[in-house]
């Protein structure tokens, strides 16, 4: 299974309903990646189509953000 506007985020699964849960996660390691690295993230093509594909389904991604999480890197005092 695989994102056509992200294509790092790929897997496989045995049967369809692993396969959409597996890339569930991919795609938000993608998109957090980008995002921490600083790169910004294209609005999705809904004409975007592959012929290779045996299925083709729409994926809608939701990322939060919150400033009640807050990450201490290891060796800081705080």
């Amino acid at each position: 299974a695989q994102v056509l506007e992200f294509p790092a985020a790929i897997t496989w699964a045995p049967d369809l309903d692993q396969a959409r849960g597996a890339l569930a996660v991919a795609l938000v390691d993608v998109a957090e990646a980008a995002i921490e690295s600083g790169l910004t993230m294209s609005m999705p093509d809904p004409k975007v189509s592959d012929p290779e594909m045996d299925i083709e389904e729409p994926i809608y991604l939701h990322l939060r953000a919150s400033t009640a999480v807050r990450e201490v890197p290891a060796g800081v005092v705080s």
